[in-house]
């Protein structure tokens, strides 16, 4: 059932052929306005083709486009205008919803085929701060919007465990470090060496060499560096599985940056066949003039691997172990120019499958207009906002609804909605300001909102003792029509948010989805008459679902009541 393909399939008859089917169908426009239709298809492009004015290409085309699925065909100011057939278009899409329930909304653009996506990969021995929520909850929604475009996927966080941080970190334990403390506490220790560390390095360089010789150390598998770096990659993988449990999160590898220590010299030596390492000032690196890039570090001058090593054997592992279609790397704007080198090298090696690798890019979280750092101190805890939104949802449900039986249940969806939503609903792309109380906020364009609308919709059908068997599916309230139109177009949705990698297409949508809801249910009152009583809840489980799988699909819940 996609009416904007039926409208496109009209015009490619009517036009004969003269433009192809899938152009015309990404031509098709929603009108501004409810009173110009419900679909329009401007003529100015078939102008150029048939050397005639639009108005007149439209009044033509008008008078051809007659379908049982329209209602009223006009053409206006150079648009061929169409208003679908309400009474079999609003019984076709509640029924479709009502029998696919879950599964509306479901694309078989896939056909089954394996996309890997990178998202998360939080760096060991550090707090899991606001700034790793964005790869965390982008990554997620991706992952659940490929899946329901029909494709297989594949999660890995991809840790960050290795690296002359690690160095750094355990020239400050053994400097400053007790294990006592640590073990009491391990997280908020290792952060303050790590801060201390940088602190005493501004004033003593020298620290920074001893960091890189405790990491060559460490590559070269020095039994005491070892001990201290699986101490610390544990400690923190405990912390950060209470995380992913409270944002109900999973993985299906963990395979981080050490992985792939004994991935790496096969990579090196296969650049080297190729004759694409060149030395400079005592690194290797591999020349990306000609792509007007600058050249990718591959060794340092002494001996050991950086980032980019890492991430090209990462690559070949995962096309070798997954055989992906695709694979994203959900990582922020700062590393574009790492990913343009990393693909461009993969290319020069060979690899034709470079072409199906993606970086998906996403602004920060900002602290009063400034990146947060970890190494500065600048820091807001995930946990620590997760928690708090949690208890101001349990703080609001106690002043709305005391008898609740599942109040903490219910505060946990919504304080975690609240914190992924207020993150989904942006624009990847664009920056957000880190504002605790905009997060938090129950009214507006929030998650919280959406949840409410849902919950709404379920005492509704509680009340009215909802029957699917015996409801009729039309409902002829005006207000019910851009729910219906709504409920169409989330399909549409759903395609739109996987090809451009972009979660608040959801987001929005749900929030748009939800106001017509709550406009229908302030005009109409859904129970009172018993005729029509059966055919308007039909509506209302219609909304109930499509909302619950928009949410599931962004990692939020949807509870039945708050």
């Amino acid at each position: 059932m996609n009416f904007k393909s039926e409208f496109a399939e009209v015009l490619f008859s009517s036009l004969n052929g003269e433009l192809e089917k899938n152009k015309l169908e990404g031509m098709i426009e929603k009108p501004r306005f409810e009173h110009m239709g419900d679909m329009a298809f401007p003529c100015f492009e078939l102008s150029k083709i048939f050397r005639k004015a639009p108005h007149s290409i439209a009044l033509e085309l008008s008078e051809k486009v007659q379908t049982s699925i329209f209602e009223n065909v006009e053409a206006v100011n150079g648009y061929v205008n169409v208003f679908l057939n309400k009474k079999m278009i609003s019984s076709e899409v509640i029924k479709d919803v009502l029998s696919k329930k879950g599964q509306y909304g479901n694309m078989n653009n896939g056909n089954g085929e394996t996309i890997t996506l990178d998202f998360s990969s939080p760096n060991i021995a550090k707090p899991f701060s606001m700034g790793h929520l964005r790869s965390t909850v982008i990554g997620n929604a991706l992952t659940l919007i490929a899946e329901k475009n029909g494709f297989s996927t594949v999660r890995i966080n991809h840790l960050g465990d290795w690296g002359t941080q690690f160095g750094k970190l355990i020239v400050a334990y053994k400097m400053w470090g007790n294990e006592e403390e640590i073990k009491k506490d391990p997280i908020k220790e290792l952060l303050k060496l790590y801060i201390k560390f940088h602190d005493e390095a501004e004033r003593h360089p020298e620290l920074n060499d001893k960091g890189r010789a405790w990491f060559k150390m460490l590559e070269d598998s020095n039994e005491e560096a070892l001990e201290l770096w699986k101490w610390f990659r544990e400690e923190s993988l405990k912390e950060f599985s209470k995380i992913y449990d409270l944002l109900g999160i999973t993985f299906d590898s963990y395979d981080g940056e050490a992985f792939y220590n004994d991935k790496m010299e096969s990579i090196v030596q296969l650049l080297n066949d190729n004759n694409l390492l060149m030395e400079s000032e005592g690194a290797q690196v591999v020349s990306l003039n000609d792509e007007s890039l600058p050249p990718c570090l591959i060794k340092k001058k002494d001996g050991t691997t950086l980032y980019a090593t890492r991430d090209l054997a990462a690559a070949v592992y995962r096309k070798t172990t997954y055989q992906f279609a695709k694979s994203m790397y959900v990582v922020g704007n700062e590393q574009a120019l790492h990913f343009k080198q990393l693909f461009m090298v993969l290319k020069k090696m060979g690899y034709e499958w470079h072409k199906d690798l993606v970086h998906v890019p996403f602004g920060m979280i900002l602290k009063e207009g400034k990146k947060m750092s970890t190494r500065k101190g600048k820091v807001v805890l995930l946990e620590d906002v997760v928690r708090e939104a949690i208890d101001l949802a349990l703080d609001e449900i106690m002043k709305k609804n005391p008898g609740l039986s599942s109040k903490e249940e219910v505060a946990r969806q919504v304080g975690t909605g609240a914190v992924i939503f207020h993150d989904l609903k942006h624009y990847r792309q664009n920056d957000i300001e880190f504002s605790l109380k905009d997060m938090l906020k129950f009214e507006g364009k929030t998650g919280p909102y959406v949840q409410y609308t849902h919950a709404r919709a379920a005492s509704l059908l509680r009340k009215g003792a909802y029957k699917e068997t015996s409801a009729a599916f039309f409902v002829d309230d005006k207000e019910a029509w851009p729910i219906i139109t709504a409920l169409m177009s989330f399909p549409d949705v759903v395609q739109r948010a996987f090809t451009e990698y972009d979660p608040s297409q959801v987001a929005k949508y749900v929030i748009d989805l939800s106001q017509v809801f709550n406009k229908f249910y302030s005009h109409v009152r859904i129970l009172d008459n018993d005729e029509l009583k059966q055919a308007r809840l039909s509506l209302v489980l219609a909304v109930k679902i499509v909302l619950k799988e928009g949410l599931r699909l962004l990692g939020v819940k949807a509870p039945e009541e708050m």
